[in-house]
């Protein structure tokens, strides 16, 4: 096993690590691991599950990914932990009184960041800055503050400092914008056809208001005014708009390659990521045939990626809360704003 991780995160089927995984993980040093629902049923699972990954690698610090956004992408969404609302519904409370919109979202990051950083995951890779229109497609929706990239920026500076406060990376996405996009980029190869100027000034705006993000997640959508072959996750040319035009400095992370957008084996995937420049190569997903052929197409951590990785750890905070008790807080505003 190298000392050096693997730019990549891998995935589990199940709630437990087989003995079969560990060997593998243990072999093959993955940077980190993303658990989703299928993987998390109570916090002392969760916790013994993220222990065992962090114990197969050798390193305490592994970073352990889920998505847990609140609204309907909120993966610890069974009985022991509260629900949290979407990005719209802030949005919304916002859009009535700007004000408690701001603190009731920097509380409720807080919370979910405590939740989080509690059961010992890294991140709930949030927030999502995307914009959203009439034509945006569905997958996107309530994830969304709205159409305003300024009063996204603003909303979406509470989540990134109310997370980092309690320990928690924020993971801003899915740079640099998602939201011109019609069709899923689950299911299909989405293509923006909007010119230079006007991404610039409306869906790159939050993620280049928001460059301080520790980590950011790169979209699978095509960008015709600089790339109108591959999609931004795969495609050297949108990796250098996004550092040098964007100025974007952090860790940049693949959204899954498991997502139709993309073209190729999962290996061939993992490759066209790394290849395009980008830091770590997102295997959400998979079993151990699928997450061993990922290994094999990875390679190593730059030496500038774990720099990156470092810096936003650094920054991390340790505010303790209570995150039961401040959850019925911001709802408890909702309520008396009489917003839904």
């Amino acid at each position: 096993m190298s000392s050096t991780p693997l730019a990549l995160f891998v995935g589990l089927p199940n709630p437990t690590i087989s003995q079969d995984e560990f060997a593998l993980f243990r072999d093959t040093n993955p940077l980190g691991l993303f658990v989703g629902r299928r993987n998390l049923r109570n916090p002392e699972q969760a916790r013994i599950l993220i222990d065992r990954f962090r114990e197969a690698v050798g390193r305490a610090d592994a970073p352990v990914f889920t998505d847990q956004e609140g609204g309907r992408v909120q993966h610890l969404d069974a009985g022991p932990w509260p629900l949290f609302r979407s990005f719209g519904q802030f949005a919304a409370l916002a859009r009535h009184d700007f004000e408690l919109g701001r603190k009731a979202l920097r509380l409720s990051s807080q919370a979910m960041g405590a939740m989080i950083t509690e059961l010992g995951l890294s991140s709930g890779c949030s927030p999502v800055l995307d914009l959203v229109f009439e034509t945006t497609s569905a997958v996107i929706g309530a994830r969304s503050f709205g159409p305003d990239p300024d009063f996204i920026a603003a909303l979406g500076r509470e989540v990134v400092d109310g997370l980092m406060e309690t320990g928690n990376l924020p993971v801003m996405k899915h740079i640099p914008g998602h939201g011109r996009a019609t069709l899923d980029s689950h299911k299909e190869r989405p293509v923006v056809d909007a010119s230079r100027e006007t991404l610039i000034a409306t869906d790159f705006k939050p993620f280049t208001a928001l460059k301080d993000t520790p980590w950011a997640m790169v979209a699978h959508v095509v960008y015709s005014a600089y790339d109108a072959e591959l999609p931004a996750s795969v495609s050297p040319i949108m990796h250098d708009v996004i550092r040098t035009e964007m100025g974007y400095d952090g860790v940049l992370i693949s959204d899954c390659i498991f997502m139709e957008s993309l073209r190729g084996t999962l290996p061939e995937r993992v490759k066209q990521v790394l290849d395009a420049g980008f830091d770590v190569a997102l295997h959400s997903h998979g079993d151990i045939p699928e997450s061993e052929a990922a290994a094999k197409a990875a390679r190593p951590l730059t030496d500038a990626a774990q720099k990156r990785i470092a810096a936003g750890n650094a920054r991390l905070g340790n505010l303790k809360v209570d995150y039961r008790a401040v959850h019925a807080e911001v709802e408890a505003m909702f309520a008396g704003a009489q917003v839904s």
